[in-house]
């Protein structure tokens, strides 16, 4: 057995000892400076395989009063060895035949200060007074001893990998990731990014939102919102999800069969889209933000703590791969919360950095969060261009303030691979500009006033060839909207829409479709207008 694999185990065996306590923070910290690896054992019948447990498990069963853990069965059969100084801790561990005395020949042999070494004794201070006095223990005050031990009955064929629920961390050593905790002055410029104000803090549909899948059947590629608030950010993200899986999916030559994937898939294409976001904003490196569920500073001053940010340990990635991966080790977070949507927008902030987000904005005042917790178009554009800027055309426009003075607003710098529709250019309040109205991919984010959701094609060639405008399908997913099923719209640019003087409740979304395709005819085949 490698060194390797003995790590693995004895780390398993450790683990199933603080499940079977129930110390689920204690894993998560070990889960952090350890992580699980393919060696790992997450079943308890394996790991008593593969530590030869068999025989002692049996009789510790047998007991009146058996132990739980099976780290505190081999530790009780070491103590219970004769001459257990002079035996091997291996030789302890693993020999298969030997017959632990009752209990009441306990003996326990006192640990010399030349065999602590330093490292893993266990210290005079730490001790129970029944294993400090090696003599005077009697019966009846080690079976009390082992009663106070004893734990709630757990099936042993239960695995202990569901602890996957608490967030776990990738070992830094294992990637090129350089880990260090938020300070308060952080804390406080991302506040003022965030909300114009230090003393703001995340609302509670904020707080709640993640990134979880749908799971009806013809759904199964839907990001589901639970709360109006940070609907941009979950456009956003469901843009890019959809982008990995309909043009850089080889797997499926069906394109229908990649709009169902399986959990552990569309897990996987989660984390490719956040890396490609945080990539794309960092230009060569990123930051991950990941909460370790413990304050990292003391709020003081001008700042309102919120609970969230305090807890932040960030992660700087310099190099694609390692983000892909330490992402895809690191999902549960983004996907399951309970704080995905606010980790991915700091993630997002930093690896642009707070100085270049603040000289993206047209405002140095302005915020990514505004009213009511609603997203502002500057995240919008950062989560799909990298650049947290205010307008939505293209390049930039410099105007003339007088007195030889002039304002410059930044806009979009290139072709977006994803793009946006808005409802504010049907209403002459802005000019989408090329760069997002024609992506490099059919996936559009749609902004119909104060919500966003999307708008894609299965039809790549949709963007490189006129003749596809004609007439085609796309597929329209609102996170928000409780939808149960597939809502397919058919565009026909031969033909132009007549409005109708007696009926003017146009859906919203055939507003922004003819702001790209002037003019067309839109056929909701069946569903149900959203108005």
């Amino acid at each position: 057995m490698n060194n390797a694999l003995v790590e693995e185990v004895a780390a398993s065996l450790v683990r199933e000892y603080l499940n079977r306590k129930g110390l689920k923070k204690t894993i998560s910290i070990m889960d952090q400076e350890l992580p699980r690896t393919k060696s790992s054992v997450n079943n308890r019948n394996d790991l008593r395989r593969v530590l030869k447990l068999e025989s002692l498990y049996k009789m510790n069963k047998a007991q009146e009063i058996p132990l739980k853990a099976m780290l505190e069965i081999i530790v009780k059969h070491c103590m219970e060895t004769q001459n257990m100084t002079n035996t091997r801790t291996e030789d302890c561990l693993f020999q298969k035949n030997a017959v632990p005395k009752s209990r009441s020949s306990v003996s326990v042999c006192d640990i010399s200060d030349e065999e602590k070494g330093g490292s893993i004794a266990v210290s005079n201070h730490s001790k129970t007074d029944v294993y400090r006095k090696k003599s005077t223990a009697s019966p009846k005050a080690d079976v009390l001893q082992m009663k106070l031990m004893k734990l709630d009955d757990i099936n042993d064929e239960e695995e202990f990998c569901e602890l996957s629920r608490v967030p776990r961390f990738s070992r830094a050593s294992r990637l090129n990731v350089d880990a260090h905790p938020i300070d308060l002055n952080l804390a406080v410029d991302l506040k003022n990014i965030l909300f114009g104000s230090s003393l703001a803090c995340f609302n509670d549909e904020w707080k709640i939102q993640s990134f979880p899948f749908n799971d009806l059947p013809d759904l199964r590629y839907g990001i589901v919102q639970k709360k109006g608030g940070p609907c941009g950010v979950l456009a956003s993200v469901q843009a890019c999800v959809l982008q990995k899986l309909l043009f850089e999916e080889t797997n499926s030559s069906n394109t229908f069969q990649r709009l169902q994937p399986s959990n552990s898939h569309r897990s996987k294409k989660l984390a490719l889209a956040i890396a490609d976001i945080l990539w794309r904003a960092g230009d060569r490196k990123a930051v991950v933000a990941l909460s370790s569920g413990e304050k990292q500073f003391i709020p003081a001053g001008r700042y309102k703590s919120d609970g969230i940010l305090e807890t932040i340990i960030l992660h700087t990635v310099s190099s694609q791969e390692d983000l892909t991966l330490f992402l895809e080790q690191n999902i549960h977070q983004f996907e399951l919360g309970p704080y995905g949507c606010i980790l991915l927008t700091v993630s997002a902030i930093l690896s642009r950095s707070t100085d270049l987000v603040i000289r993206d904005f047209d405002v140095p005042t302005n915020s990514l969060i505004g009213a009511h917790g609603y997203c502002t178009q500057e995240l919008v554009n950062l989560l799909l261009t990298g650049r947290a800027v205010s307008n939505v055309f293209n390049d930039v426009i410099e105007l003339d303030s007088g007195n030889g003075n002039s304002t410059v607003l930044n806009g979009i710098t290139g072709r977006s691979d994803i793009g946006l529709l808005s409802l504010f250019e049907h209403y002459n309040l802005c000019k989408v500009g090329s760069y997002l109205k024609t992506p490099k991919y059919p996936i559009w984010v749609i902004c119909s006033e104060s919500h966003f959701s999307v708008l894609f094609s299965v039809q790549k060639e949709l963007m490189n060839d006129w003749r596809m405008e004609r007439r085609f399908d796309l597929y329209y997913y609102d996170e928000l909207a409780n939808q149960q099923e597939e809502i397919r719209l058919t565009v026909d640019t031969s033909q132009n829409c007549v409005a109708d003087a007696e009926n003017d409740l146009i859906p919203p979304i055939e507003h922004c479709i003819r702001t790209k395709w002037k003019g067309a005819m839109v056929d909701w085949n069946g569903t149900e207008p959203l108005l």
